[in-house]
């Protein structure tokens, strides 16, 4: 029987690490960066566990998020990905529902940046699609991030939302949402 576990990035073992970069590298197919590795560390790991193998992994990492005048402290997930042989199986909503768990208990609002397969996912889970523009508090001021626009779904906990209102991420290196 598979095994969710959830760990802090402190706490996971050495070969954990490993473990967790080639699962995501495989299930984005090349498609994840360096960048993309580091958004994924520092918070929670949900991790399910399938005969001593990893076959689904997610995080939930702080971040601020500026919405109506406030900056709201965000739990921000990332780096969910199932195995390929292992998906259809309820690994995914396993992970996301540990890392729910999270969210609300620490955080006043849930954030993701969606990939369109997975959207649907995170609409069943309850997550809300951010309809408003996005934006990222850079170094050089606030600036737009069209690109993320209908990709980026929210968990309310404990604060009001306009989700047609403007949506600003705190900056990092690599994609800002």
């Amino acid at each position: 029987m598979p095994e969710v576990q959830t760990v802090h990035t402190a706490d996971l073992p050495a070969s954990t690490l490993p473990a967790i970069r080639d699962l995501l590298e495989d299930v984005f197919a090349g498609d994840f960066s360096a960048d993309d590795w580091e958004h994924a560390l520092g918070g929670v790991h949900a991790m399910v566990w399938d005969d001593g193998e990893l076959v689904a992994h997610g995080s939930v990492v702080q971040r601020r998020i500026v919405h109506g005048g406030r900056a709201l402290r965000t739990g921000y997930v990332e780096g969910v990905g199932v195995r390929a042989d292992r998906r259809r199986r309820g690994h995914a909503t396993a992970v996301m529902r540990a890392l729910e768990r999270v969210v609300r208990g620490a955080y006043v609002l849930g954030a993701l940046g969606a990939t369109d397969e997975a959207a649907p996912l995170y609409a069943r889970l309850g997550w809300r699609r951010w309809e408003g523009p996005t934006s990222a508090l850079t170094p050089d001021g606030v600036r737009r991030t069209p690109d993320a626009d209908g990709g980026v779904y929210v968990l309310p906990v404990a604060c009001a939302l306009d989700l047609g209102g403007p949506l600003a991420c705190d900056w990092r290196d690599g994609d800002p949402w």
